[in-house]
């Protein structure tokens, strides 16, 4: 038997008398400057980039290995990399310049031949090419000799830097010499970390090899029993084969072992955390539907979806709970989310509660409570809506029936969390586009609770989220997906058009205005910018309405519009009377004006993939075929693929997991704004499976032990913490 990550044969006898020691948890927060060659100017570097312990170090995984088999200098071919370990023949040389770029070249052999050694752009490698010193580079071979790529000092001549030189600039290579290899040895698999301008993957992987030995004092998180039973290796052995791997499949092996451990313990603080909210304030427990409800479903124009019809008994169950309701609905654009929304606070109204639906814009805002009236029908019901251009007396009135209990519900804006803002026996909170929203924004909704309790809350975005994401940002949510149409709504064919097609693509606007239709153009700028290209709205509407479009109606519309403004275009456009809004992307959300079969969006190339559909969901929803116009200005690849994939695919969900593949979790949500881990090991969308796995065996030890700060489970929670942290009974500290 050989372990995980060590060389030495394992038998009965040697487990038996191999010394007892005890991890030091307390080791790990050791600074790095305890190691050699780290001195004040690095350190300060190392902690610019989140390495501050030799902990820190050890959880910064290489991206990749390579394996450098050492090779005789002299059977390596013209135009074939190779590694080899050479001695500095030559003088000490000096950085000369030619065409541009600077050259390093120096003389260097072994045994079996010599070459000459070129480094281009490095000059600071002169001052380390002292005659005696040993080196293993990594080049091409060509008829000048050795294009080094890659090189690292084994020992040094005369000269010997000291333990904190730094040259010309922090991080420029100066790295402390190597031992050399045994002649013939075979340098295998070397690490490849992450690294800046200021510290390279050499000095990294240098400092990593002096702190493998606190590997063994990582505290095992994970329950013996789980470990046993999948087969997991001990942490400190997955964490010493991630850097330095023996074999070719233990670097993956060990990443596997640390992704499911980041994971798991990321799904069990999310756990937790949804637990303690649930636990930490009560929530009106309602009983079924009655017959407010009944009349209102029976007066819709419209017999709702499967979806929709899932989702008000996925309601309906959190309702009756008595523990608030915490609940993302993601729709597809105009699957219907409003209808589902209204029943939630129908719900309320019929126990005897208010209900309040905040969205993040007025024109939003202005729209659901438009919305609200048409659904509402028949059915008596007054509300108010509260905007920031809410006139003073109308906000007065409504607060004073907020207040009294005698105004059920209130569609508004951020006006709804003012702190004049009270409500009798607030009972549930609808929350649109609930990401444009900061924690203390939705936390100061749901603490209008009434009577001390906590509000059921149904968070709404029309961005459809992939399931492995919405385990991570939103996992102490439940989460239900509408991706069902309504009849009615017609798919939109969407087209990549090159600066050479915009004549034929005005044509078509004309064409379709003609028809008696109406079209958006969207820009990505307000006003133009010296710093910014791309066009904007004001500029773009002026020239659309003297040129291209001047036979018709042109409208603009903006976010630093007044109010008032935004609502009479917005009317004027619904109504007819505008033939082509040239607006900003204050359209995405909120906007429904059937006749609007037209979208061209300019500067394409700078919205993501989700933002894209929502824009285009603006239109389609007639009876008319609609069309969708990207235009890119200036796209590059991974824009270029954004685009097309946008082109070719119409499911919103199926999007959602291509804008995933594309760019990655963190961007894909915004790390920042949504407060998502930065996983050291665990990559997504690409260890789904492993994600999934960690969260079955999470919700296991929840459901077998009730709790996971439980002796039983040993470190668990505090591990989770300190990985994590705790988040409190916060249900937005996303």
């Amino acid at each position: 038997m050989r372990s995980f990550a060590g060389a030495a044969e394992l038998s009965r006898a040697g487990l038996l008398a191999a010394p007892v020691r005890w991890p030091r948890p307390s080791a790990l927060e050791t600074s790095l400057t305890a190691l050699d060659g780290v001195g004040p100017k690095l350190a300060a570097a190392a902690a610019a980039t989140g390495l501050k312990t030799v902990g820190d170090l050890l959880h910064r995984f290489p991206h990749g290995h390579r394996d450098r088999t050492v090779e005789p200098l002299g059977e390596v071919e013209q135009g074939r990399e190779a590694t080899v370990l050479v001695e500095v023949l030559g003088r000490q040389p000096r950085p000369f310049r030619r065409g541009g770029r600077s050259f390093v070249s120096v003389k260097v052999g072994d045994e079996s031949g010599t070459t000459r050694a070129t480094w281009f752009n490095q000059p600071w490698v002169a001052q380390k090419l002292v005659t005696g010193s040993q080196l293993l580079l990594t080049g091409t071979k060509d008829k000048r000799g050795l294009r080094v790529s890659e090189y690292e000092i084994m020992r040094s001549g005369p000269r010997v830097l000291s333990r904190d030189e730094q040259g010309p600039a922090v991080g420029d290579d100066r790295d402390p010499p190597h031992p050399a290899p045994p002649a013939g040895e075979k340098v295998n698999l070397v690490p490849v970390h992450p690294a800046t301008e200021k510290l390279r993957p050499q000095r990294i992987r240098n400092w990593i090899e002096q702190a493998i030995r606190y590997v063994g004092d990582e505290i095992e998180p994970l329950p013996a029993e789980l470990r046993a039973r999948r087969k997991l290796a001990r942490v400190g052995d997955a964490i010493k084969a991630a850097h330095f791997p023996e074999a070719e499949g233990d670097a993956e092996t060990a990443r596997e072992r640390l992704a499911f451990e980041e994971l798991f313990l990321y799904q069990a603080i999310l756990a937790t955390r949804k637990r303690a909210h649930r636990t930490a304030r009560a929530a009106p427990r309602l009983e079924a539907p009655g017959e407010l409800v009944a009349r209102w479903l029976a007066s819709l124009p419209f017999e709702p979806t499967a979806d929709q019809r899932a989702a008000f008994e996925e309601v309906d169950s959190d309702l009756g709970a008595g523990e608030p309701m915490q609940r993302l609905l993601m729709g597809e654009v105009g699957s219907g989310k409003t209808v589902v929304a209204v029943y939630a606070m129908l719900r309320a109204l019929e126990g005897g509660f208010q209900a309040a639906l905040m969205a993040p814009t007025e024109t939003l805002a202005e729209q659901h409570a438009a919305t609200l009236d048409r659904l509402l029908g028949a059915e008596p019901i007054p509300f108010a809506l509260l905007t920031g251009a809410t006139p003073a007396p109308r906000r007065r009135e409504a607060l004073e029936r907020l207040a009294t209990g005698e105004l059920g519900l209130v569609v508004g804006t951020h006006a709804l969390i003012e702190p004049d803002v009270r409500f009798a026996r607030l009972g549930l909170c609808v929350v649109d586009e609930q990401h444009r929203f900061g924690v203390q924004q939705r936390a100061a909704l749901d603490a209008k609770g009434a009577e001390g309790g906590a509000p059921h809350v149904l968070h709404m975005t029309a961005t459809p989220i992939p399931r492995t994401l919405s385990l991570t940002a939103y996992g102490d949510l439940d989460t239900t997906a509408l991706r069902e149409l309504p009849a009615g709504r017609r798919p939109v064919e969407t087209r990549i058009v090159n600066e050479g097609e915009r004549p034929s693509a005005y044509e078509f606007i004309r064409a379709r205005l003609r028809e008696g239709r109406q079209a958006y153009v969207v820009c990505p700028l307000v006003d133009e910018s010296e710093m910014q290209r791309g066009k904007a709205v004001e500029k773009e509407a002026a020239r659309l309405g003297s040129e291209e479009l001047r036979e018709f109606e042109v409208g603009v519309l903006h976010g630093q519009m007044r109010s008032v403004e935004k609502q009479e275009t917005m009317a004027a456009f619904a109504e007819g009377r505008i033939d082509a809004l040239v607006a900003t992307t204050v359209i995405e959300v909120g906007v429904d004006v059937p006749n609007a079969t037209v979208m061209m969006i300019e500067g394409a190339e700078r919205y993501g993939v989700s933002q894209l559909h929502q824009l285009r969901g603006r239109v389609g929803r007639g009876e008319h075929e609609s069309t969708c116009l990207l235009f890119a200005d200036d796209a590059g690849d991974l824009a270029r693929r954004r685009l097309q994939a946008v082109e070719r695919e119409r499911d919103g969900f199926k999007l959602a997991e291509v804008d995933l593949s594309l760019r990655g979790e963190g961007e894909a949500l915004g790390t920042r704004q949504h407060g998502l881990p930065g996983f050291a090991a665990a990559s997504l969308p690409e260890d789904a499976p492993t994600l999934l796995a960690a969260r079955e065996e999470v919700l296991e030890l929840l459901c077998r032990h009730g709790s996971l700060d439980t002796p039983a489970l040993g470190p668990l929670l505090d591990a989770a913490e300190r990985r994590f942290g705790s988040g409190g009974t916060d249900p937005f500290a996303i």
